[in-house]
């Protein structure tokens, strides 16, 4: 994997529990581009995405990571945040 600062990727993840079944997040120099989400609640989903152009993928993780759903105890924020933190320990 490049890890070039301006180099952008896109990154695909398969959540866990919650509504949304897919996650796709275009990432350049650990700044959020753009992010997708399929399933789930699109009202929500279609915010979230736009709160999370141009946030660091580092505050991403701090602000979604536990957030829950009702009694699910995960979310579709928390997913997300798992997924960030998992793409960068791939880094």
């Amino acid at each position: 994997m490049d890890t070039t600062e301006n180099k952008t990727e896109v990154i695909q993840y398969k959540p866990s529990g919650t509504c949304c079944n897919m996650m796709q997040v275009k990432i350049s120099g650990g700044v959020i581009q753009d992010a997708d989400f399929m399933g789930g609640c699109q009202g929500n989903l279609q915010g979230i995405k736009q709160l999370l152009k141009g946030m660091t993928v580092d505050e991403v993780i701090k602000r979604f990571s536990g957030i829950n759903c009702g009694d699910n105890p995960t979310s579709c924020p928390d997913q997300l945040a798992i997924c960030l933190s998992e793409y960068k320990l791939q880094k």
